[in-house]
């Protein structure tokens, strides 16, 4: 894990999840033989959809294998930890998301309730700590020894739509079980082990030809229906292109005094107000399975992108598996040198392709991405 691909964002990426403490985790671990009651497809979505784990501790991983080396944050600008997602930097964005997936990370949980969260992300010489208790927020950065606080509004409680910007096992799950209601198969897999519990697999495989993507494994907890691991498979490639899961988890509550946290001797305190839109539509219920995600599967997008754009700066063409997000990005964003390595050249622009993830960047000024072919996006692009 590289420090600064995480520290910059973790207040646009992961301070939705602490607010509305879903489960943060992120590689599917296979465990020995397993032998559950049957259950049907359905049985096992109902299961995860309905799950009432609100008090846990786990340790989690992730690996990523999308045909691309391993990325340093920062490449696309310095970015500012307290921006959230309307007000970013379409260059950081894009560089701070590649490189967030095609970095392997590792880390801990804990939560108590949807107001008193604790996420640890772990290198090899840094630990970078995200705590939340009641309506007070710090990210802590052990490498640069600063702890930036945040003061979240009084009646910042759970209760309305969900900011969708956070890579948790949980959310990815809700993401692609909602795509699979339309447009997927549902199938039961082989039972198995994941963190040392016995796990149901729901195997989701898109219907349409027109995504990169080839199945999606969610393992959902047999005991609680809390999901565990997240598997995305990509059209072509053998090994996983993704892989979110516990390598260990206890449903049970934490101790209290993980939640309290001091900023270390030395170290510098910076304060900052909570990005504007992050406190407000926090999710109604931030452990189930919520629906409205844009701009990834399972998606519904009764607006146009133009429309969106407009409104937001941001635009959704189409909706489930071959959805494309589009934005304003600027003409500067083709002049990053690491990122005009990492593309070709197409008509009109410039574009990125990975296993499960392509990117285009046209010559006037717009960022396209997509789980799709580059034919989607080029068509779309020119729509």
């Amino acid at each position: 894990m590289r420090r600064d691909a995480w520290t910059r964002w973790i207040p646009a990426i992961v301070v939705p999840a602490a607010i509305g403490a879903g489960s943060l985790v992120v590689a599917g671990q296979a465990g020995a033989a397993v032998d559950l009651p049957d259950l049907t497809a359905e049985e096992v979505l109902v299961m995860a959809a309905e799950h009432e784990v609100e008090s846990f501790s786990g340790a989690f991983e992730q690996t990523s294998d999308l045909g691309l080396p391993e990325l340093p944050g920062g490449f696309a600008g310095p970015g500012d930890p307290s921006a959230g997602p309307s007000g970013a930097d379409p260059a950081a964005v894009v560089g701070e998301v590649l490189a967030a997936l095609t970095q392997d990370r590792s880390g801990r949980i804990y939560a108590d309730g949807p107001e008193r969260v604790r996420v640890q992300l772990l290198d090899r010489f840094d630990q970078v700590d995200l705590v939340r208790s009641g309506t007070q927020v710090w990210l802590y950065d052990s490498a640069e020894n600063t702890a930036t606080h945040l003061t979240l509004p009084a009646d910042a409680v759970p209760g309305g739509a969900t900011t969708g910007h956070s890579l948790t096992p949980e959310e990815v799950a809700a993401r692609f079980v909602a795509a699979a209601e339309d447009g997927a198969d549902l199938t039961v897999g082989e039972d198995r082990l994941v963190a040392g519990r016995p796990a149901y697999e729901l195997v989701v495989d898109p219907r349409t030809e027109d995504t990169l993507v080839d199945s999606v494994s969610l393992a959902v907890d047999a005991e609680t229906g809390f999901p565990l691991a997240v598997t995305v498979r990509a059209v072509g490639q053998q090994d996983p292109a993704l892989s979110l899961a516990y390598t260990s988890f206890d449903p049970v509550a934490p101790d209290a005094g993980l939640f309290a946290f001091e900023p270390p001797e030395g170290a510098e305190v910076v304060e900052k107000e909570l990005p504007e839109g992050l406190a407000d539509g926090l999710p109604e219920n931030p452990h189930g399975v919520d629906r409205s995600h844009p701009g990834l599967p399972g998606d519904d997008a009764t607006a146009g992108p133009r429309d969106l754009a407009a409104a937001e700066g941001f635009g959704l063409e189409g909706s489930g598996w071959d959805a494309v997000v589009v934005a304003p990005a600027g003409t500067d964003l083709l002049d990053d040198p690491l990122l005009d390595q990492l593309t070709t050249e197409v008509d009109d622009g410039r574009a990125l392709s990975t296993s499960l993830l392509t990117v285009l960047l046209t010559d006037d000024g717009r960022v396209l991405a997509g789980a799709v072919p580059l034919e989607r996006l080029l068509a779309v692009a020119a729509s």
